[in-house]
């Protein structure tokens, strides 16, 4: 796909201090543009994107991955912090009351107490409460902050659901594409020992030198090697595979083999503006400013004078029956303003960064913005490259295979020797080997295209 995506980066702050950062919705690309890709913006992209690959065991492996990882552990975890954090400044709006029971005994000198002996008992139970007003909307933007936060939170987590997902699916992808270069170089070594027979007894007839059997022998030699760094590739990638899905390595070392899985003959990817909502790191940097947005309220409302409340109802006395006798019942009421006249600009240091803070975020905003639509172009582009490169090197093996057909047939028909037909048949295993290449990276672009629209979390 040669056709850029014109896609308008346009981004829009709403004057509200309290209302996170919008976004104006990006021009909608040609369709056109996405059918020469093998893509289609008419649809909505789906979220469980490995699924249309139709590879039960890459959609059983990304299953396990979602339920097991370490890492979405973490996020996890994480979030549920954040939300907890979220339920306590929402608690801060609210009075807090307690409950209290006193008992003390002291021993003081003679006379002190108006007595003889100094002794003083005392009894006392009852309730207490605090409640400061939230006058100039702190505590909210506090709660609004906390909030945002949970937010970003859990857009971590989605974001690590996406990257999990794409992870898997390549390395398996990747895993899959060096079983099928296993299986070719056995095949590739086989006519190379075919090959080297060949070439030993024309030596032993006299009718090749010597040359061309050293020649013979180190093409063996190092399709031998190329078979080992294959097999230790493999091995390699199958243990990633198990770690991505939260096993240990060697756990996966029974999975049989199987073929390349392939991506749909159409991808859908949906609107453009669709694509900001889906993407969790977009969604992760706007929760991010709107929590720098909120914070700014929260450094301006410590400014100002603070208003509280803090009452007391007990009952008590110096021996255990006044406890029970309402009329030692005792109340207070303690109304406080508080305000931080001269603070000497600490107050105002405070607001500057917190806008600091909110410029900041608001440019980590931007920038995924615009990183998101070009992940999402290279990303397409690539896949549209990578569809005619499958193409090209089918239409490659299908010429190779024809090639040898008739080298073949001459062959049996004597008219060449053996050897031109034993490298017409290594030109099929090349080009195989091509073709598995290509499809290979065609899968690996679906991926990466899947990656950049943000896909793999509802």
């Amino acid at each position: 796909m040669r056709g850029r995506m014109a896609w308008a980066a346009a981004l829009a702050l709403t004057g509200c201090a309290r209302e996170p950062a919008r976004i104006a919705a990006p021009a909608v690309p040609h369709a056109a543009q996405f059918v020469r890709a093998g893509a289609s913006a008419a649809t909505q992209p789906a979220g469980g994107w490995w699924l249309a690959m139709g590879d039960e065991t890459l959609s059983g492996l990304i299953a396990q991955g979602l339920a097991d990882a370490p890492s979405l552990a973490a996020a996890a975890a994480r979030l549920r912090e954040a939300r907890a954090g979220v339920a306590s400044a929402h608690a801060g709006l609210l009075p807090s009351l307690g409950a209290q029971a006193l008992y003390a005994h002291a021993k003081l000198p003679n006379g002190s107490l108006g007595g003889s002996n100094g002794a003083l008992d005392l009894y006392d139970a009852g309730f207490d409460a605090q409640w400061e007003i939230d006058l100039w909307g702190g505590k909210r933007r506090e709660a609004d902050k906390a909030r945002a936060g949970a937010a970003s939170a859990a857009a971590a987590l989605n974001d690590a659901r996406v990257s999990l997902a794409a992870e898997i699916a390549r390395t398996y992808t990747a895993m899959r594409g060096q079983q099928a270069q296993a299986a070719l170089a056995a095949r590739r070594e086989a006519l190379d020992a075919q090959a080297l027979d060949i070439m030993r007894a024309r030596r032993a007839a006299g009718t090749v030198a010597q040359g061309a059997v050293e020649d013979a022998e180190a093409r063996l030699a190092e399709t031998r090697a190329g078979r080992a760094r294959i097999a230790a590739e493999s091995a390699v990638l199958r243990d990633a595979l198990a770690v991505l899905t939260g096993v240990a390595p060697g756990a996966l070392d029974g999975l049989a083999a199987g073929p390349i899985p392939l991506p749909p003959r159409e991808v859908a990817v949906g609107d453009p503006a669709g694509l900001l909502a889906r993407r969790p790191d977009v969604r992760m940097a706007e929760s991010r400013l709107a929590a720098a947005q909120a914070g700014i309220g929260v450094a301006e409302a410590r400014r100002l004078p603070q208003v509280s409340f803090m009452g007391m109802l007990g009952l008590g006395g110096s021996s255990p029956s006044d406890l029970f006798d309402a009329g030692q019942l005792s109340t207070i009421t303690l109304p406080r303003l508080t305000w931080n006249v001269l603070d000497f600009g600490r107050g105002a240091a405070e607001v500057r960064g917190a806008k600091a803070g909110r410029d900041a975020a608001l440019a980590d905003y931007r920038g995924a913005v615009l990183g998101a639509l070009q992940d999402a172009e290279a990303a397409l582009a690539r896949y549209g490259a990578a569809r005619a490169e499958a193409a090209s090197a089918d239409d490659g093996l299908r010429h190779a295979r024809t090639s040898a057909g008739l080298e073949r047939l001459r062959a049996e028909a004597g008219t060449i020797s053996k050897e031109q037909a034993l490298a017409a048949e290594r030109a099929v295993v090349e080009a195989e080997s091509a073709e598995a290449a290509r499809r290979e990276a065609l899968t690996t672009s679906y991926v990466a295209v899947a990656k950049a629209l943000g896909l793999g979390w509802q």
